[in-house]
């Protein structure tokens, strides 16, 4: 079936990448722009074409689709010089899929509504290994009938999709995610450094506890990469800190004492002071690692997911 809309697709980072890739193979057009010429070249390999900012690329595909790492990034991209709203006309849309603040994407939608520009908020949950299967879950904030004609193109991207409410709700739900994954991550690590301690194999080990009632999503795929020791899952210490910042925040205003995520961005910050902010979320288990002189190391497990 011939697609109708076509959409500009900005910020071709190692998400974005995936998920614009999948756009192009459901049969959509897709204009790209990004920053880095080498992730546009890599696009347009693929079948999109190349505009040369975020405002010619939006007028050309009359949608917009972005997915960047912060949301000030974001902002500039909307509703900057040569940003987006240059582009969109009335009554095109912006899909958001960056992870904002609750309050920072009902902004930016104000934003885009006084242009008189439609929003929908679509992060993404599972990992850039499943964004390039497109197997990713959305989580879909915005208008009923928006998300529905938008959905077509959410399916080519993503394997399921929950339209959790109006704009912010889809916001909250991912923080939410988010933030669960950084405790559950810390954990695993705890967990391996046990096993390995108490004197266990621990490629049997990481099988028994993915049978267990312990067992979680991020242990069966992020401690294949610590098990591995190339903790290359894509993500980066800084960007866990910013989410966990997010929840934090949504505490603070919920009056929701978080106990384990205080915690857990006390660790992140460590991890960041000893790594870099660039460095691999999954390197936060390497902390323990370090502070107990032992690798978690098992043969049979993937550089990469």
């Amino acid at each position: 079936m011939t697609q109708t809309l076509a959409y500009a697709f900005i910020g071709l980072g190692h998400l974005g990448a995936n998920l614009a890739a999948c756009l192009v193979r459901g049969g959509f057009e897709v204009i790209v722009y990004d920053r880095d010429p080498a992730a546009i070249a890599r696009l347009v390999a693929l079948g999109a074409s190349a505009a040369t900012s975020p405002a010619a690329a939006a007028a050309r595909a009359g949608n917009a689709i972005t997915c960047l790492p912060s949301p000030r990034i974001s902002e500039a991209v909307l509703a900057g010089a040569d940003g987006l709203l240059a582009g969109l006309p009335k009554g095109g849309t912006w899909i958001e899929m960056s992870t904002n603040g609750r309050d920072k994407i009902l902004r930016l939608a104000d934003i885009a509504a006084e242009a008189g520009v439609y929003a929908l908020e679509c992060p993404v949950t599972g990992g850039v290994h499943l964004a390039a299967e497109g197997k990713m879950t959305a989580l879909v904030g915005g208008d009923p009938a928006l998300f529905e004609r938008h959905r077509p193109a959410l399916e080519a991207m993503c394997a399921r999709a929950f339209l959790m409410g109006p704009i912010g709700s889809a916001a909250v739900i991912k923080v939410i995610t988010n933030m669960l994954a950084f405790i559950h991550l810390v954990a695993a690590g705890e967990a391996l450094m046990l096993a390995k301690k108490g004197g266990l194999d621990l490629a049997q080990a990481y099988h028994a506890i993915v049978a267990s009632s312990g067992n979680s999503f991020v242990h069966e795929t992020e401690s294949q990469l610590i098990l591995n020791g190339s903790y290359d899952i894509g993500f980066t210490m800084d960007l866990a800190l910013k989410d966990l910042g997010f929840a934090l925040d949504m505490a603070r205003e919920g009056g929701v004492p978080l106990d384990l995520a205080e915690r857990v961005n006390a660790i992140f910050e460590q991890g960041k002071a000893a790594y870099g902010g660039d460095a691999w979320s999954t390197m936060i288990v390497k902390l323990l690692e370090d502070a107990t002189r032992t690798d978690l190391r098992a043969p049979g497990f993937p550089a990469k997911l």
